[in-house]
């Protein structure tokens, strides 16, 4: 059986033969050429804001956990005043999921107001 007879299902199904299960580690990664890194934080307090800031000039995506914060609200409309001003200034985006994330991206990149798979 060829090669595109198993892609285009021109015979019979693969066995479990047939497939090779993939280890990560096995490979190299390329981390240093990569063009953006995401970053993942967590803001407990003023303080904290200053690596989000940097990662994001420096063209890194950032997801913060302000779950810390809920009950200080004044803190968090301070907080996200501060990261819409980075977003702006980078023509990048934000965007708050739920009560406790904040998504900060660079230059580039949008985030898009609908969930995939509804209709």
């Amino acid at each position: 059986m060829g090669f595109m007879n198993k892609i285009l299902g021109d015979g019979p199904s693969g066995s479990v033969g047939d497939y090779v299960e993939l280890d990560l580690d096995d490979f190299e990664t390329a981390s240093d050429e990569a063009g953006m890194s995401i970053h993942i934080a967590e803001i407990g307090g003023q303080q904290d804001v200053i690596a989000i800031k940097d990662a994001v000039y420096d063209g890194d995506l950032v997801v913060a956990d302000i779950t810390r914060l809920r009950t200080e609200d004044t803190t968090v409309e301070r907080i996200t005043d501060e990261l819409q001003q980075v977003a702006r200034e980078v023509d990048g985006d934000i965007v708050q999921k739920g009560d406790d994330q904040l998504i900060v991206t660079p230059s580039g990149v949008h985030i898009s107001r609908q969930k995939l798979g509804r209709n």
